[in-house]
């Protein structure tokens, strides 16, 4: 008796086994892919798992959620497309701005992307129009490019007597030279004379700034970058142990020691990302999906930073600040 109970335990087992792998299988995979380091962007992807939940989806529960990392080499993201096209992915979730778009959008004309992007989407072609995107790419449009030049302003207005800005940008990425041109007209009307250095590796930020502080100038504007963004701590020490007041793109700098920074939400957009991505899940046809313009802008002022520095603040800058770190 003993073992024929035993034997329907195992048959019952042996049954039981495939409807859970089934179920487990039937489960959307997302992929996501990241032009980027995944640590540094941990919380971003915390703010698309957000996202995805406020849509009714969490990750090992009703999801799946495949990683491909590039790691910065920008080379890489063709092929790490490829491998979750050949996965079989639902949905393609872009992390690290117009590259991963580019790639993206280069691998399949079929599975739903959803972008996070820097750049005008239409104008690189990846949606037709921001209303009717029209075909398998939607997603947030951070116009950081377009704000550049506010940055500049802004970072004229803290320090008014830099003889010389010094401006770093990433060479590796698309947007650099249009980010330099927003910069250089900028100054041209600001009255600002400003020098571009370049850094696409960590040891050439550490030359960078050697050549910025080597060119004597009064300040430094770091171009909006997603490889940069994981470079946090290294700008923010650099920037400190040469006393140079600089001007970032996101929150997360002067949250880790930097002095100011100007710019879009990152975590909200990546939130953004996340309901898209489950909205389509849901059924939804990217085509039909409005691109998001961030419209979240935050000014964030380290005040304990600007006084290591001995940078005074202007109180006109002060009201404008949307939060002051202590």
């Amino acid at each position: 008796m003993m073992r024929r109970r035993k034997f329907i335990t195992l048959i019952g087992g042996a049954a039981a086994w495939p409807l859970a792998a089934r179920a487990q299988q039937a489960n959307p995979v997302i992929g996501i892919l990241g032009s980027v380091s995944p640590a540094p962007y941990a919380g971003f992807v915390a703010a698309i798992k957000e996202g995805l939940q406020q849509t009714g989806y969490v990750e090992g529960r009703n999801v799946a959620i495949e990683y491909r990392w590039a790691e910065g080499q920008y080379d890489r993201l063709p092929q790490l497309a490829a491998e979750l096209v050949d996965r079989g992915v639902a949905v393609i979730v872009l992390v690290g701005g117009g590259p991963t778009t580019a790639a993206a959008k280069a691998a399949t004309a079929t599975i739903p992307i959803v972008f996070n992007t820097g750049e005008d989407p239409v104008k690189t072609g990846a949606v037709a129009a921001l209303n009717r995107p029209g075909g398998n790419a939607t997603g947030v449009s951070l116009l950081t490019v377009a704000i550049e030049a506010k940055r500049l302003q802004l970072l004229h207005e803290l320090v008014p007597t830099a003889a010389l800005v010094a401006i770093i940008v990433n060479p590796n990425n698309p947007q650099a030279d249009q980010q330099l041109q927003e910069l250089q007209a900028a100054a041209r009307t600001l009255g600002v004379q400003v020098e571009a250095f370049k850094a696409g590796t960590p040891n050439e930020i550490d030359t960078a700034f050697a050549n910025v502080v080597q060119r004597r100038a009064g300040a430094l504007h770091m171009a909006g970058d997603a490889f940069f963004n994981t470079r946090r701590e290294q700008f923010v020490v650099l920037s400190a142990r040469r006393a140079l007041p600089t001007v970032f793109s996101l929150r997360e700098f002067p949250a880790a020691g930097g002095l100011m920074s100007y710019g879009p939400s990152l975590a909200d957009a990546y939130r953004q990302q996340g309901i898209y991505a489950g909205r389509i899940l849901k059924g939804e046809k990217p085509a039909e999906m409005p691109v998001q313009q961030a419209v979240k802008v935050e000014l964030v002022i380290n005040l304990q930073t600007a006084k290591t520095l001995g940078v005074s603040i202007p109180l006109p800058l002060l009201g404008r600040a949307d939060e002051m770190i202590e």
